[in-house]
């Protein structure tokens, strides 16, 4: 707000607002109001001012014609007042200004002469304004004080909301991610069902094949070529694994033992090792004691046989 502004809102008319910056300078808001306290009565100069020597001439040249001509009882307008407070105006500038701050709407013209503050008067004036101006200060300060907490409340509640979007979008990734372990789980399961279903219907074709050769011609097979056969045979292939069990030891001390496919990767012991910690779970890595091998970000797109960890490996959950 602008030092004029701020004075016409104390109730100064802006004509002498503006004349009161010109005088000190523009130099504030506090230098105008003492001068205008000070100068309040008088008259803002329009025109020049002629010299007093040609004033007293003519006052001297026109005042017998005047004072014979004007009677005795003939009374002029000093000032002007408003008929709803009784309040007392110099000029017409006050008078508006009066009407806008007031919405009064009666005014006349007077006889009474606007007089003079005194010195006490213009000190409380002074003071009022000052307290005035104390109180528009107090409340701009309140009103940002309030702005800031306003402001500052969005921010926080912005950065909730955004915490809560982000645990919400978590938490359906991982439940994603657990279907999708569950679909391929279930699949494998049914995949192993139709092959061991297929191993038994050939057993049950070879042993019905076997059963049609009589037992003369299993006699008939001397010991010796059952010797050499059997010394021909290929040697046992080596057991292979479909699934591997894992123990996995906590941060705590306590473990928890899981099974897992031989194909899954070790993201899904990670995985499972998030779901049984929670949602706050801090992050960790996995290592094992025998042989010693801390596992890498590249080892966790690895299947678990290729990592060693079949048929079965236990699994040390670390802090990072």
């Amino acid at each position: 707000m602008s030092d004029l502004q701020t004075l016409i809102d104390m109730g100064f008319p802006s004509e002498k607002a503006q004349r009161a910056l010109e005088v000190t300078g523009n130099k504030g808001v506090e230098p105008a109001m003492e001068w205008l306290l000070a100068h309040g009565d008088e008259e803002i100069p329009t025109t020049s001012v002629e010299p007093e020597s040609n004033k007293s001439d003519e006052k001297s040249e026109e005042q017998p014609a005047t004072t014979e001509e004007t009677p005795a009882t003939e009374q002029t307008a000093k000032s002007l007042k408003c008929d709803e407070c009784n309040k007392l105006f110099k000029n017409q500038t006050e008078v508006e200004y009066h009407a806008a701050k007031t919405n009064h709407s009666s005014f006349s013209e007077s006889t009474e002469e606007k007089k003079p503050l005194t010195e006490e008067e213009k000190k409380a004036q002074l003071a009022l304004l000052e307290q005035k101006i104390r109180e528009k200060r107090q409340l701009r300060e309140e009103t940002e004080r309030k702005d800031a907490l306003e402001r500052e409340r969005l921010r926080i509640k912005s950065g909730k909301d955004m915490l809560e979007a982000k645990k919400k979008m978590e938490e359906l990734e991982m439940q994603k991610i657990m279907e999708q372990r569950k679909r391929e789980k279930q699949e494998e399961k049914m995949a192993r069902e139709r092959v061991r279903a297929q191993i038994e219907a050939d057993k049950a074709a070879r042993r019905a094949k076997a059963g049609i050769q009589t037992e003369t011609q299993a006699q008939v097979t001397s010991p010796s070529v059952t010797s050499s056969s059997s010394s021909n045979s290929s040697p046992a292939t080596p057991k292979t694994y479909t699934t591997t069990k894992i123990q996995i030891r906590f941060f705590d001390g306590s473990t928890l033992t899981e099974t897992f496919d031989v194909k899954e990767q070790l993201a899904a012991v990670r995985l499972f090792i998030q779901l049984k910690l929670g949602a706050h779970v801090p992050v960790f890595g996995l290592m094992t004691n025998f042989p010693k091998k801390v596992f890498k970000d590249d080892d966790f797109d690895t299947p678990l046989e290729k990592l060693g960890l079949v048929p079965s490996a236990v699994l040390i959950v670390t802090k990072q």
